[in-house]
């Protein structure tokens, strides 16, 4: 797999695969209503835009054979979780995978290039929210060396409540 840094050019490519992954991921969770609302809200190429040129947000995206089958997506953030703002931070805010490219090991290759990638920036800690009731996701990150803060925080989808939970680790 290739991964490269995402720039204005792939707006729109991370416009549409940025849909496709979390509706994949969360269909079924909220009102079809609410899920259009949030992918038109959040995936639209305007707003992909204007986090592409953010200096403090990264994304990157994998490709097999030229076709886009992932990506992830970093930035330099602040907490409300005090041991998560008791270091330099960076925070992973997104992960996906096309759902055909699951158990394929796409996303353990993103992983370790986000961590790799918080390493050579000279982060001291990476942090996430997960959706409290993603069971497959939550196993990944434990995996990872990802530890429940203890925290949690709304993640409403439209009008459909969603908690997550969030979670660190130590990035050296």
């Amino acid at each position: 797999m290739v991964i490269r840094r995402a720039d204005l050019n792939d707006a729109k490519l991370l416009s549409e695969l940025s849909a496709i992954t979390f509706f994949d991921t969360f269909t079924g969770t909220c009102t079809d209503a609410d899920m259009q609302q949030f992918l038109h809200a959040y995936f639209n190429i305007e707003q992909v835009k204007k986090e592409l040129q953010d200096g403090n947000d990264f994304y990157f995206i994998g490709f097999i054979n030229d076709k886009a089958v992932g990506y992830v997506r970093l930035k330099e953030e602040v907490s409300e979780v005090k041991i998560i703002n008791q270091h330099r931070s960076i925070e992973l805010k997104r992960l996906y995978v096309l759902k055909e490219y699951h158990s394929k090991k796409i996303g353990a290759t993103l992983m370790n290039f986000a961590l790799n990638f918080a390493l050579e920036k000279n982060y001291e800690m990476i942090w996430l929210g997960v959706w409290e009731h993603n069971e497959k996701a939550k196993a990944f990150y434990k995996k990872y060396g990802f530890i429940d803060s203890g925290y949690t925080h709304p993640f409403p989808i439209g009008n459909t409540p969603q908690t997550d939970l969030w979670l660190y680790r130590s990035v050296f």
